[in-house]
């Protein structure tokens, strides 16, 4: 088999899937019902940890700079990183930090992938630290099990039985993810006037030209801190058929954050892909999650950048579906048996079957409009 560089995972987010229409473009656990899952405890030895720090926002040592591709598209930046998975002490000082009792089994915490505008400070990172963040560590929402449970609960009816909860967090990790985000630093006057080209209301608010907070003084006066807001107007979209164009590659990359097998009951993992064109750029993170004989997720997020008018596009999708209806809509599409089983485990072939069950869309002009 031959060899591949650190971190590497084959290519399942081919372009094409950027947007479910979109052409790819010319390049130039345990089985039983009642068991406690909380393997690898985080260490609580000593001194209580330090606050977290997402690893998308410390700086880099000098390894990790190292092993960070640039590319400089002005007036944006993008970075990505590929490393080994961590070992044991990293794992169990990211699990400490994260607060959950397990973490998946293939974590790539030094991976990351950054899209910065150095001139105002803005940027959006993803991170196997931030996206693990983001799940649900309480137990309040849904709590699944594995198909084996349910039909164990079913054996047991009129017993005085159960099947005990163990697992009060969200074991699937399946992260709501949309990029750490540092909000951007631009001259109150700047920020009025962009709002006010926007047709917005002096605030950058619900107007898709970004969400202004409350401004600062700085060294060249006011400034205000401004981040991607949901456009309230329902006017902004990613502009497909400018992505259609068969223009050349000249950055690409795809940088897996995490997986896990689920204890062998399916699959969890986060991927990002990106690549960068002369005009624009867009980038898909994207959690595939299958927990067989139940439930098949698809969340993504798709961040677009027009580079001459310096907006930002950040559109979030959440679909999701009972695995046997995902199962019978492969059936009827014609595939074997055999075949369904390949389907199942690419989330290509399953996404534009699942329902859409969240989405949003936000925008941020990062220009400097007088």
């Amino acid at each position: 088999m031959p060899m591949q560089p650190p971190g590497h995972r084959r290519s399942t987010l081919p372009f094409s899937l950027f947007h479910p229409i979109l052409s790819p473009p010319a390049t130039g656990g345990s089985r039983t019902a009642a068991v406690d899952h909380r393997r690898h405890p985080a260490a609580h030895h000593g001194p209580p940890p330090p606050p977290p720090t997402s690893s998308s926002t410390r700086p880099p040592s000098p390894r990790l700079a190292l092993a960070t591709r640039t590319h400089a598209q002005p007036p944006f930046v993008v970075s990505t990183r590929k490393l080994p998975i961590l070992k044991a002490g990293p794992i169990e000082a990211l699990q400490a930090r994260l607060n959950l009792p397990a973490i998946p089994e293939m974590i790539f915490g030094d991976n990351l992938v950054r899209v910065a505008h150095p001139r105002t400070g803005w940027s959006v990172a993803f991170s196997a630290e931030g996206a693990l963040d983001t799940v649900d560590k309480t137990g309040a929402g849904e709590v699944l099990q594995v198909a084996y449970a349910r039909e164990w609960s079913r054996s047991r009816e009129g017993q005085q039985v159960g099947v005990e909860v163990v697992r009060m967090y969200d074991w699937s990790y399946s992260a709501v993810y949309k990029g750490d985000e540092v909000p951007a630093s631009v001259s109150s006057s700047s920020a009025a006037a962009a709002a006010a080209a926007a047709g917005g209301d002096g605030e950058g608010k619900g107007n898709g030209n970004g969400e202004e907070e409350p401004s600062e003084p700085g060294e060249h006066g006011r400034t205000a801190r401004r981040r991607l807001a949901v456009d309230e107007t329902g006017r902004t979209e990613i502009p497909i058929e400018l992505l259609k164009r068969r223009d050349p590659i000249l950055f690409a990359d795809e940088v897996v954050l995490y997986e896990s097998e689920l204890d062998d009951n399916g699959t969890s993992a986060m991927t990002v892909k990106l690549r960068v064109m002369e005009e624009r750029m867009l980038l898909l993170c994207r959690l595939f999650m299958r927990l067989d004989g139940v439930l098949v997720r698809v969340r993504d997020t798709r961040l677009y950048v027009e580079f001459a008018t310096e907006d930002v596009i950040r559109e979030y999708t959440a679909r999701e579906d009972t695995f046997e209806n995902v199962k019978r809509k492969l059936l009827m599409s014609g595939l074997t048996p055999d075949g369904v089983t390949v389907a199942l485990r690419d989330s290509n072939e399953v996404a534009p079957l699942l329902p859409i069950v969240e989405r949003t869309v936000e925008r941020l002009c990062l220009a400097d409009k007088a």
